[in-house]
């Protein structure tokens, strides 16, 4: 057995972590076994991050991402498990694009993942909940998530079969009813925040509650991006996520990122930033993810209503909130929860996201004094940008998977990533 010894845990308290295979052995102190690494109380080690909403984009976007350039991202971020979302081509909503998909995912990830079902008019839920899904994947309102947006009554009926099954359905919640019209005259970058207004969050955000719990379902709120969200989401009962570009970034950015801010939710203003990152603080919002949706350059280079929406952000998300702990804007034990503990408990995960005896051992090892300015030409998705030019954050020195070591600081390494549900 290998031992990482002296650790500095979440919660201050320094440990030593004994590795049997893939599995975490034992925490305590003075633990016997082969030295692995030393980390002289000088390192944290956290669990390793879950990323529960990321789009690799295969099939069918290769040129954007992939599973391999996708998942070595993540490794190198400190992310051990992603949970892949269903606008591809075909789109995961029936059990034979399920499998398709996760074909790609075991042959080249090198994290572990899932995939996540999408409900549409040509949704098959009979061949999704029999291919044992990670969830059920983002939907509400025809138009507000593109492709993948459903009508109310549709919505109904997959929360009812979701409930069914007992599957935790993660909506996309805005209501393309309360989108500010007059906003489409305009041709600046902030035109498309004016257009996606807050109200339309709250308002779907409370529509997906109450229709989620009439029918029995568990219901999880995506990519929140508005303090209204997150309380509408707490209200009613659901859990929520908030992204690291909702966290980190406002409108105030815009000027600068042009039509590379655009994403779905919208970049809000700073005041309601804030109000977001202190629910992240006090314990509001239950889970980081990054929705990571990334687009080349060419793409993004185009006018406001031509853009597509989304941002990369799989390797940035735990260097930016390590960052903030550094700072001591967060506890150490919020990074701990928000980006692994929270969504292992929320998505049935058993053997992920705790430091405990008998879970996977799925490891992030930090030095928190090594901060430095994160630069797309450094990250290791395909896109090769990224909307966090120039903030700063602690990146992971080493990212183990199943105590295998995928990201030494330098490089990643070969890995057969699994399936969480098998």
């Amino acid at each position: 057995m290998r031992v990482i010894r002296d650790a500095v845990l979440a919660d201050g308290r320094v440990r030593d972590i004994r590795l049997d295979g893939e599995r975490i052995d034992a925490v305590g102190t003075a633990l016997d076994g082969e030295l692995f690494v030393d980390a002289n109380a000088d390192y944290r080690v956290l669990p390793g991050m879950i990323d529960a909403h990321v789009h690799f984009r295969q099939p069918g976007f290769e040129h954007k991402e992939t599973w391999a350039s996708g998942s070595r991202s993540a490794a190198a971020g400190g992310v051990t498990t992603v949970v892949d979302q269903p606008n591809t081509a075909p789109p995961t909503v029936t059990g034979d694009a399920v499998d398709e998909k996760a074909a790609h995912a075991a042959a080249d990830s090198v994290v572990d993942w899932g995939v996540n079902g999408g409900v549409t008019g040509e949704w098959d839920p009979a061949s999704l909940f029999d291919r044992s899904l990670f969830a059920l994947g983002e939907v509400f309102l025809a138009d507000s998530t593109g492709d993948m947006g459903i009508d109310a009554a549709l919505f109904r009926d997959a929360c009812q079969r979701a409930a069914s099954e007992d599957v935790v359905v993660t909506v996309h919640a805005e209501d393309a009813d309360r989108f500010d019209t007059a906003a489409k005259s305009r041709s600046d970058a902030d035109a498309w925040s004016a257009y996606r207004t807050p109200e339309a969050e709250a308002a779907a955000v409370e529509r997906a509650v109450e229709v989620g719990t009439e029918a029995g379902a568990t219901i999880h709120i995506a990519h929140t991006s508005t303090p209204e969200g997150v309380d509408a989401a707490a209200a009613g009962g659901a859990t929520c996520e908030a992204t690291p570009h909702h966290l980190f970034l406002s409108r105030d950015d815009l000027d600068d990122l042009g039509t590379f801010g655009r994403m779905n939710p919208p970049l809000r203003s700073d005041p309601r930033r804030e109000a977001l990152f202190e629910r992240l603080a006090d314990g509001r919002i239950d889970v980081v993810a990054t929705d990571h949706a990334p687009h080349t350059r060419a793409e993004k280079a185009a006018d406001i209503w031509d853009a597509p929406s989304g941002v990369p952000g799989v390797e940035t998300a735990l260097p930016l909130l390590l960052g903030a702990a550094h700072r001591g804007e967060l506890s150490y034990e919020r990074v701990r929860d928000v980006t692994a503990a929270n969504p292992a408990d929320v998505f049935g995960l058993e053997r992920k996201g705790h430091i405990a005896a008998g879970r996977d051992a799925d490891l992030v090892l930090v030095d928190p004094d090594n901060a430095r300015e994160i630069h797309g030409d450094d990250l290791h998705s395909n896109c090769e940008w990224t909307p966090f030019e120039g903030h700063v954050g602690v990146f992971p020195a080493m990212t183990l998977v199943r105590g295998t070591t995928v990201w030494d600081g330098d490089t990643v390494s070969a890995f057969d990533g699994r399936n969480v549900r098998q």
